[in-house]
């Protein structure tokens, strides 16, 4: 069967199952329809209002091809051969378009291609996103006018893209990097929010000793001999040995308490004299 369908299916459709009598699959087969629609077509549920093309007077189908199709349920119809061979039209490339209702998710997905594909470049993001490099620039510096409101989101999710455009983009700059870092070594990312270690931010506190106390390492067979020993004092009635307390020792009184006692009692016959002699006053007054 050849590739080539009718310039107009539906209205082919439309003729051939008013005109002719080709069986349902033999109509869809040949405009490339489905046998429910050519069903719904000959019922008029469908492509109502649309006017019947004849394939044979625009040369696109001869008659006795549609008699054959006629004498038998299983021939698969052909289109007749091209008299005039179409130049085939190049596509040029233009911006992917992003519908209205999309357009304000396309910072969103892109601040979560930058974070999750840090390997892509700018010219991918703008394939699979649809947006410009400023705006890239932007949300990458974070000086986006929407900066603060914009949430990381999945542009499949959102269906700015198909998940195998995705994974291609991402393949393909993972082998650029692979091929600029021949030996393998990456850099480690570096995740937002994670805080530093002291030795990082101090100035010149440098490496820091490990003050972890060792465990202690004891085999079984040991340790169930101090516990038999222990029990052994028990039973005897002799008291467990007890580690080695330290001596609580009192700081002895200093000097300077003995200075401060001093100087009170100079203090207090100096109150004393000072008293007898205002006495002794008083009285020569009298």
């Amino acid at each position: 069967m050849s590739d080539r369908k009718p310039l107009m299916p539906k209205a082919t459709a439309v003729w051939l199952v008013d005109n002719t009598a080709l069986t349902f699959d033999q109509i869809a087969e040949l405009c490339g329809l489905h046998t429910l629609e050519v069903k719904g077509i000959a019922d008029g549920d469908v492509a109502q209002g649309i006017k019947g093309m004849d394939p044979v007077t625009s040369g696109q189908l001869t008659r006795e091809e549609i008699e054959r199709g006629e004498a038998d349920a299983s021939y698969t119809l052909r289109m007749a051969e091209q008299k005039v061979v179409l130049p085939q039209t190049t596509r040029k490339k233009r911006p992917r378009y992003t519908p209205v209702s999309r357009r304000h998710d396309r910072p969103n997905a892109v601040l979560w291609l930058l974070r999750q594909h840090p390997e892509l470049k700018d010219s991918q993001i703008i394939r699979l996103v649809g947006t410009t490099k400023p705006t890239i620039a932007q949300i990458r510096d974070r000086t986006h006018w929407n900066s603060p409101n914009l949430v990381p989101q999945d542009p499949v999710t959102l269906g700015l893209c198909k998940q195998l455009d995705l994974d291609a983009e991402v393949q393909k700059a993972a082998k650029r990097v692979a091929a600029e870092n021949p030996g393998g070594i990456q850099p480690a990312p570096q995740h937002e929010g994670a805080l530093l270690s002291a030795t990082e931010t101090v100035p010149g506190l440098g490496p820091q000793p490990d003050l972890t106390p060792p465990s202690r390492i004891q085999s079984d067979a040991a340790e169930e001999a101090e516990v038999f020993a222990r029990l052994q004092q028990l039973s005897s009635g002799e008291a467990p040995e007890e580690d080695d307390q330290p001596d609580v020792v009192f700081p002895e009184s200093s000097d300077h308490d003995g200075d401060a006692e001093s100087e009170g009692d100079t203090e207090a016959n100096a109150d004393g004299d000072g008293t007898a002699d205002s006495e002794e006053s008083d009285s020569d007054k009298s």
